[in-house]
């Protein structure tokens, strides 16, 4: 079973060396690890909720607009945050990056509320 997921691992080109995708390989090794599990199945769910964003998306879904703008805009103040421990170009391209995005979803979250028929 190590030998499929680090295979699998390295098919959707994750890098083996975070911590994530290392997750799923050590509860191959040790399965009554349950901080293991939660950690797993918390990047499970995080993975299905950004599918969903994305599918919803491509079908441009009115809940899958407000989701990918609240989604962004809950790591705007972690951003923040990063910032005021030390700016980077990397942090710094990250929060505008966000935001710009953020921004985005909101104009068109207005411009489609504006546009629909009332009811």
């Amino acid at each position: 079973m190590r030998h499929v997921a680090i295979e699998l691992i390295g098919r959707l080109h994750l890098n083996a060396g975070k911590s994530y995708p290392d997750v799923f390989a050590r509860i191959i090794d040790d399965t009554s690890n349950a901080q293991l599990w939660l950690i797993g199945g918390l990047v499970l769910i995080y993975a299905a909720v950004r599918f969903a964003e994305a599918y919803g998306l491509w079908l441009e879904r009115r809940w899958a607009e407000w989701l990918a703008a609240l989604s962004g805009g809950i790591y705007v103040p972690v951003e923040l945050y990063e910032l005021t421990r030390g700016v980077s170009w990397i942090k710094l391209g990250a929060l505008i990056l966000n935001a710009v995005i953020v921004v985005y979803m909101c104009r068109v979250l207005w411009r489609t509320r504006s546009s629909s028929p009332p009811g």
